[in-house]
């Protein structure tokens, strides 16, 4: 859980709108001869319409192109897992359209969009990775066999507009994700030291807005920029929730360069303050953990705790 993963181990990320309402009227789903079951809808002014089975026939005259998106993945029982739309603050994600070669995939679900339809697609995960020629993550199989796709299409462009409209996007995202994250961080800290206050914790700020309490002074060197350490760890959501440990991976340390960004920057900003050996309990506000996207468990916005032993610099 501490290090970033995308839930699929895929390019996309994920987000839609209004098609819970479509897909509640749809009818019946159609399929592919490769096992997806689908429902099109076509955009009418403002709402969407049905529109029975896709029409595949124009799809060698999209290749090559990109086609601006909103997606959303969700489990067979309508959890939200990913929403690019949250992501990226509203804005489409860019899927490059591609040869199909991978029927029964995502690939497949996007070939079956033009510009401005809606789709909701029911994929099973077994058949999808088997046809990847890749093992399915554990962290997927646990939310069942089935994976639902909500896909919007925005439109279709060339590339070289895509990257135009892409460094634009970069910008206006990071500068929205900014302000966001900042906005968080008064509420998180309202909650961090209400837990704090509860919990009769005698907890030290940093200045970045995470707090700690050395539980067990080491004595040992503090760890610098790109040495690598040894961490032992267990966290838990601020009602008591575990989510990772070590334990899970039989008590074995995970080991990892510090200051190198292979972990969530609040371990990355409060590790270097302990000395080896320390233990330590770290209070981290979202912003410098999971942030609005969450992980798995982990819900958006969700402050974190996480009791760590120092177990080694190297």
């Amino acid at each position: 859980m501490l290090f970033s993963r995308n839930f699929l181990s895929l390019a996309l990320a994920a987000g839609v709108l209004g098609l819970a309402s479509c897909n509640k009227g749809g009818g019946d789903f159609a399929k592919t001869k490769s096992g997806i079951e689908y429902k099109i809808f076509k955009k009418d002014g403002k709402s969407y319409s049905a529109a029975g089975a896709a029409d595949t026939s124009g799809y060698k005259s999209r290749v090559g192109k990109i086609m601006e998106v909103h997606v959303e993945y969700r489990t067979g029982k309508d959890s939200v897992l990913q929403s690019s739309r949250k992501q990226l603050m509203g804005f489409p994600t860019f899927v490059p359209l591609q040869p199909l070669t991978q029927k029964g995939t995502e690939q497949e679900a996007f070939s079956l969009l033009q510009a401005g339809d809606s789709g909701v697609f029911r994929l099973n995960i077994d058949t999808m990775f088997a046809r990847m020629k890749q093992p399915v993550p554990p962290q997927v199989t646990k939310y069942g066999k089935t994976l639902m796709l909500y896909i919007t299409a925005v439109k279709i462009v060339d590339e070289a507009t895509a990257r135009t409209e892409a460094q634009q996007i970069q910008g206006q995202v990071q500068q929205k994700m900014a302000g966001y994250a900042k906005q968080q961080l008064k509420k998180d800290d309202v909650i961090l030291q209400d837990y704090i206050k509860k919990n009769n914790l005698n907890a030290q700020k940093d200045t970045s807005g995470f707090y700690y309490i050395v539980t067990q002074p080491g004595t040992g060197p503090k760890p610098k920029a790109g040495q690598t350490v040894a961490v032992t760890y267990k966290g838990t959501l601020l009602d008591g929730k575990e989510f990772d440990s070590s334990d899970k991976s039989g008590g074995k340390p995970i080991e990892f360069p510090i200051g190198m960004g292979q972990v969530i920057p609040g371990w990355d900003k409060a590790l270097p303050l302990l000395n080896k050996g320390s233990k330590a309990t770290l209070l981290i506000p979202s912003s410098l953990a999971y942030g609005q996207r969450g992980s798995g468990p982990i819900p958006a916005d969700a402050p974190l705790r996480f009791d760590v032993q120092l177990v080694d610099v190297k």
